[in-house]
């Protein structure tokens, strides 16, 4: 009976490589991109921090995205009143 290759080097090896490349060097990373991904988890697969109460930095919700979003319409609000109040 033959035995199965469980060689997780030879698994490494057959992967999908990073597209990944130096800026100094302009070489590609060479590393298995992780599956599903294009990049390797070094150059951001599966990065990211979660949002809202989840994040560990999350104190009042001042700068959350959905608080940024209502500013900047309430700006644009301005802005407008303020163009009316000139014209007139």
């Amino acid at each position: 009976m033959a035995k199965p290759d469980a060689n997780p080097l030879r698994l490494a090896a057959a992967a999908a490589r990073c597209t990944a490349r130096s800026k100094r060097t302009g070489l590609p990373c060479r590393g298995p991109a992780v599956k599903g991904w294009r990049v390797c988890r070094m150059h951001g697969a599966h990065g990211g921090a979660p949002t809202g109460l989840a994040h560990g930095g999350y104190r009042h919700g001042m700068r959350t995205t959905e608080a940024t979003a209502w500013r900047r319409e309430m700006a644009e609000l301005m802005r407008e009143a303020t163009a009316v109040i000139e014209t007139v």
